[in-house]
């Protein structure tokens, strides 16, 4: 093993070069780079990474030549609860099809022939997990006439190493490259996947080029992209028409449930991003030449973090004013590290405040360089001066402070939130670390655990196998997990120096005994263990658990804290903590219906989804933890009455950032912040469990001391949303906190009040600022010492209500 400096000297290359990787492709296209060029720049960018300098261990020092380890390694991913278990496909490369990728031949039928070949789930199929697929690409160039539709638990990938184009033809007609939801031909609106159950989508490493199509045509479209959590898009340059009549757009988004994206580039067009979405998480984005960066048509919430303009006329054009259920406009715009440059008009809304909440608005950290407009109305009202000047920290709506309910309306300046050093970059931005993807690392550099006695079959105890594993390979070897179901019935360590990355979502799940006493509660998956230091990284992962009566299972204990200078150097990218409603799990309609309740002892799914600990810290970057409310197999739509106890609990001291997270259906709480101190989260994502009050929390999870704050106070109390007790240095930026039923009816939604109280603070937590909240149907807003504080009612803003601040001091 190298010497420690040796090894923390590798780190710090690595998050240099993970910073720089996009800049340089947003510089590049800026000049009007080729799209080989900027491909060329990624695998350059890339150049260096976490490989610990140990001999016969993984090197990365792969020739530029040398084919991606994704493509060369050897493929024996399974879909255990497959029809055909042993003939499914999971790795698909597309080449395999017929696609030549030589930009002359119409490579779209072997494209989709890819995605769609063996009865996956596509037209008519609500969901489905037991047919993932990676399609591969290949570096190349890939005419394409008609849209490429990404099945239902699709992972779309491309060469890291050298990204492959997509070039869409000059009759391309269709609604986008990539259609994430097509619309059925004559279906009355009517589409392949309910946009908020349109779940497990990712795609990344590609340059997509629409400048053949003409101008004028709004099919010039990158990626049409209704989705919903647990999806995500990374590393893609998107190249438009810069011509005035230009009618091109990178991403288009009408609808859904999201999510995360980020590291992503936008060249020209009308906009780079037309979207509207619930909620969604962005990171790290540039628009360069377009008529206007992000067009933002309808939401509940959004954060934007690291977001760049560059030669655009407007920045951000927000739509607003719609304050009725049925006249949703932006509700809530939150801006983090931005840069417009040459922009004239930074952001725009579409109508004035007037004193009312329409249109919050939250701006932290942007530097404006020659943009004459920071924040103006349609028709040129300037609501905030531009010019070249960095806007410390400004917001636009409802502001409350402490424990005083009485609201104040603000189109100023808002108090600057705490950021710890430790959750701060060079430059005195969030982190942001780009999903760890080993460009320069050969297929050898790689062990994959079925080639060491892992079965993945979701039936074969394979505990023994990875232990052995993690043992001999942690520090040395990237652990490829081949697509599969991995069974473990006792505590697995999981020590420092591990790099593991699944195959498609392959799922690591705990059963049996070890795992049912919910007063002895047990680690399944210990990251690290206390006191540890090291890197870990973990990427296309499931974490999970397989029934009946896991009640005493800690899913995901997370220990190790990241070395000395290596910020963000211990985390997990696209990687999910799910319970329930998938075949294999013992958790689905046939044996938890919510039309019959009780069956606490069979339907207890875990005791708690991820604990992360006093010492560790953490990047969480597209963390689902979720426990299901309906089955995504079978019938797709059928809801289930599946118990977990808690969602996410943190004690750390930091840093910990949490980037695009959600935590849903959980009895006591979905976050939980004891103790902690040092926390950056954007957005946070919440549901209430759908059976509650019936019954009340705890319930069916005994009141427990050591993990759950109290109840509140109400005759029948539902989870907490957000508790945070006894913390220190917390910045919330973005969250929304929902709650849409009482006893599996929504009676209660109209009237705001499906719950009593949502989000708590203690009296004794300090420089605590939550930006940007957003909630549904809990009649108080947020409560101070479990008081409820504010209310919903005060802050009506469609069909969810916003604060746009509330702190601590």
């Amino acid at each position: 093993m190298a010497p420690l400096a040796s090894r923390l000297g590798s780190l710090i290359t690595l998050l240099a070069s993970s910073s720089l990787l996009f800049s340089a492709v947003a510089n590049a296209a800026v000049t009007g780079t080729s799209p080989n060029t900027v491909s060329s720049i990624v695998a350059a960018a890339a150049s260096t990474s976490f490989a610990p300098s140990v001999a016969a261990c993984a090197t990365g020092n792969a020739g530029a030549d040398e084919p991606f380890w994704l493509e060369a390694i050897t493929h024996q991913g399974t879909s255990p609860f497959n029809r055909d278990p042993n003939g499914y496909r999971v790795f698909r490369n597309v080449k395999d099809f017929g696609a030549v990728g030589d930009g002359i031949h119409d490579d779209t039928a072997a494209i989709n022939a890819a995605i769609q070949a063996q009865g996956r789930c596509g037209l008519g199929c609500q969901s489905s997990t037991v047919t993932p697929a990676i399609v591969y690409f290949p570096k190349g160039t890939y005419r394409v006439t008609s849209a490429i539709i990404p099945y239902y638990y699709t992972q779309l990938v491309g060469d890291a190493k050298h990204p492959p184009t997509l070039l869409a033809d000059p009759t391309f007609n269709d609604m986008a490259v990539i259609d994430a939801d097509p619309y059925i031909p004559g279906g009355g609106g009517a589409q392949y996947w309910i946009n908020q159950n349109n779940f497990f989508r990712s795609v990344r490493n590609f340059v997509i080029d629409l400048r053949q199509v003409p101008p004028e045509k709004p099919q010039g479209t990158g990626l049409h992209w209704q989705v919903s959590q647990s999806t995500s898009l990374a590393n893609i340059v998107v190249h438009m028409s810069t011509a005035p009549n230009t009618a091109h757009q990178g991403i288009w988004m009408e609808n859904g449930s999201g999510g995360f994206m980020g590291d992503l580039v936008f060249n020209g067009g009308k906009f780079g991003m037309w979207v509207g979405n619930q909620q969604f998480t962005v990171r790290n984005v540039t628009v360069n030449n377009a008529q206007t960066g992000i067009y933002m048509n309808w939401n509940w919430g959004w954060t934007l973090q690291g977001i760049t303009f560059r030669n655009c006329q407007i920045g951000f054009d927000v739509r607003t004013g719609g304050l009725t259920l049925d006249n949703q406009s932006s509700g809530a715009l939150a801006i983090i590290d931005a840069v417009a440059s040459n922009t004239p008009i930074f952001i725009q809304t579409s109508e004035p405040s007037n004193g009312h909440l329409a249109g919050s608005l939250v701006i932290d950290n942007a530097k404006l360089e020659n943009s004459q407009v920071a924040v103006g109305v349609v028709g040129g009202a300037v609501v905030l001066a531009g010019g070249t000047k960095t806007i410390a920290s400004w917001g636009q709506g409802n502001v409350y402070h402490g424990s005083n309910g009485v609201r104040q309306f603000v189109q100023g300046n808002l108090p600057a939130p705490n950021k710890a050093s430790s959750l701060l970059d060079s430059s005195g931005r969030i982190v942001g670390r780009v999903h760890p993807q080993y460009e320069n690392y050969r297929a050898s550099d790689f062990v994959s655990v079925k080639d060491h006695g892992a079965k993945g079959d979701g039936v074969t105890d394979d505990t023994a196998a990875l232990k052995a594993i993690f043992t001999q390979y942690a520090n040395c070897k990237i652990i490829f997990f081949d697509a599969g179901h991995y069974i473990v019935t006792d505590t697995v360590y999981i020590p420092p120096g591990t790099r593991m990355v699944g195959e498609a979502w392959s799922v690591i799940a705990g059963r049996g005994s070890r795992f049912s006493d919910q007063n002895n509660p047990r680690v399944v998956f210990q990251v690290g263990k206390p006191g540890e230091v090291g890197v870990v990284e973990i990427t296309d992962i499931i974490f999970s658990t397989v029934g009946p009566n896991v009640a005493g299972a800690i899913i995901v204990e997370w220990n190790i804290h990241e070395p000395s200078g290596a910020k963000a150097g211990a985390g997990m990218w696209d990687s999910h903590i799910r319970t329930g409603g998938v075949s294999g799990s013992n958790f689905e309609a046939a044996h938890c219906p919510s039309t019959v309740a009780g069956r606490y002892d069979t339907c207890a799914a875990a005791f708690l989804h991820l604990h992360i600990t006093k010492g560790s810290s953490g990047y969480f970057e597209g963390t689902w933890v979720w426990l299901a409310d309906h089955e995504l197999d079978g019938s797709g739509v059928a809801q289930i009455s599946v118990y977990s106890g808690r969602g996410i609990l943190s004690e750390s001291q930091g840093p910990v950032w949490l980037i695009g997270t959600g935590s849903e259906h959980h009895s006591v709480y979905q976050y939980r912040f004891l103790g902690a101190k040092d926390h950056f989260m954007g957005l946070i994502q919440t549901e209430s469990p759908y059976y509650q009050p019936t019954p009340a929390a705890p319930v069916p999870f005994p009141f427990n001391a050591k993990y759950d704050p109290q109840p509140y106070q109400d005759a029948a109390p539902s989870a907490w949303g957000l508790h945070i007790e006894r913390s220190n240095n917390i910045l919330i930026f973005g969250a929304g906190l929902y709650s849409f039923f009482q006893a599996y009816t929504q009676d209660c939604v109209p009237a705001r009040n499906c719950q009593a109280q949502i989000a708590n603070i203690d009296k004794a937590s300090t420089g605590i600022s939550i930006f940007s909240l957003s909630t549904v149907a809990s009649a108080k807003m947020l409560s101070v010492g479990a008081q409820g504080v504010i209310n919903e009612s005060d802050n009506v803003n469609g069909f969810a209500s916003t604060v746009t601040f509330w702190g601590t001091e």
